[in-house]
Order: C-alpha cells, then structure tokens, then sequence
C-alpha cells in the first residue's frame, strides 16, 4: 500500500541512481592528478615505444667493444690498430668516412699496442678506453679521434705537457685501476689467435652467415667492397676466419669509392 503524495520505488531508484552519478562526476572533476609511485609503472602510447632513427655515426650499444656506425649493419669491420702506428693514424679519418658512406658495414675498434711502440701505445689505449668507460660510445670515439690528431707517433707520444681536456673523475677512477689493461692484455691476445701482428689490419665478418676475412694493411674502399662481395658470394666456411690473396694490404688512398 502506497500513502498519497508517497513517492513510488521506481521514483526512489531513479533520484538514487542520479544522486550517485553526479557524486561520482564530481569526485573525478576535483580529484588530484597523481604521479606513479616507485612501483608503479607508466604505459606510454603504442606510437612512443617506437625505436627512434639510429644515425650512421650512433649506436645505442654499451662498449666494449666500441663500435661506430649503424648497430644492425650486416657487415662489421674489426679493426686491430695501434695509437702510434703512423698508417693506423692516417688511415682512421679514411676508414670513418666510408663507414658514414656505407650503412652495410660498421666499425670495432680492437686495440694492438705494438712493442716497438711501448710504452706509449699502451697509454694512449688506456686512455681511450677510460674515456669510454665513463663516457660511453661516442666519448671513446672522441678521445680516440682527438688522440690521433696530437700524438707524433712512432711512440713519442704527444708533445709535453699535452694533456686530454676535460677527463671527467670516472675517467681518473678507471686510469687509476687495472680495468683497461686487462682488456687491453686480452684484445692483443685475441689479436694473436686471429694471426694478426701488424696494424692496421682489418677482420671483415658477416653478421648473417658468421664468414669472416682477414684483410691485411690500410685498405681501400674498392677493396673493402670487393672483400664484402666476396663474403656475400661465399667466402670461407662459416666461423672461418681466412686471409684472401685477392685482398693485399693497400696503401692508403681516396676513399670512399
């Protein structure tokens, strides 16, 4: 039984009801903007997962080894090299612009201190590789770049009193450790296993089908891309690393071709 003038269930259910959405409505106009806590995690939009342009002269990749160039490049070029080696040093600027002329291929840098060089090859690699160490890829590649500018070579080093600007106190903590010279110890190791005893000399590898080619000197651009087609063509038994005679040491020239 309903009294007169007694609203009827279906009235109450619908004020009810109208009454909660607009509490509701209310609620999450005024509520505060939040930000994640530590164990929270934000989801960004599916377009920000994209991986952003990788540039010739960038790698996301942690070192060493050091690498210049494009990360997913097929062909990686290894080169064994010496800070006061003459050749390595005028053939460093060559190597660098035709790997930013040639997306395939990217660089390794592999250290080989020669004795007759000793002690300031060895130097001048812990230096670099420190700089790396506390810097990442590109900061190696500078120290590197700068180290071949301002030392005489041969082993005399750099003039006195030059010293790298700017050594930042990582650098100093990993120069003041052994850190570099057990990598450098195993990269000159390395080098022997692979027959290498002179630089510059390159170890050409394909990513796809792990064939690799020891070429030996400063060489060319023709030559590299006759070394690439002769991996892409065949080469060696894959994990194979092979010196080809179709591949001398060349002197160094224009590059790229």
């Amino acid at each position: 039984m309903r009294w007169p003038g007694q609203p009827s269930a279906r009235t109450v259910s619908l004020g009810l009801v109208a009454m909660v959405v607009t509490a509701m409505t209310i609620w999450l106009l005024l509520r505060p903007a939040t930000t994640p806590t530590d164990g929270q995690a934000l989801t960004a939009p599916a377009h920000q997962h994209e991986s952003a342009p990788t540039t010739a002269t960038s790698s996301p990749e942690a070192g060493p080894p050091w690498r210049y160039g494009r990360p997913g490049a097929r062909y990686t070029i290894i080169e064994y090299a010496d800070l006061e080696c003459p050749f390595c040093r005028s053939y460093f600027p060559i190597l660098k612009r035709w790997i930013d002329a040639h997306p395939e291929a990217n660089w390794q840098w592999h250290h080989l201190p020669l004795a007759i060089h000793e002690p300031v090859a060895t130097a001048g690699a812990r230096l670099v590789e420190c700089m790396g160490a506390a810097g990442g890829q590109t900061a190696f590649w500078q120290a590197l770049e700068w180290a071949y500018a301002n030392t005489r070579s041969n082993g005399q080093g750099l003039p006195g009193g030059l010293a790298y600007p700017d050594i930042t106190p990582a650098a100093k903590q990993c120069l003041a450790s052994d850190r570099p010279d057990t990598l450098i110890h195993a990269q000159a190791e390395e080098a022997a296993q692979n027959g290498v005893s002179a630089t510059p000399a390159l170890q050409l590898r394909d990513r796809e089908t792990g064939k690799s080619l020891l070429l030996l000197g400063p060489v060319e651009g023709d030559a590299l891309l006759s070394a690439i087609d002769l991996l892409s063509a065949g080469g060696p038994q894959a994990g194979e690393s092979s010196s080809s005679p179709d591949m001398p040491a060349a002197p160094v020239g224009d590059m790229p071709r």
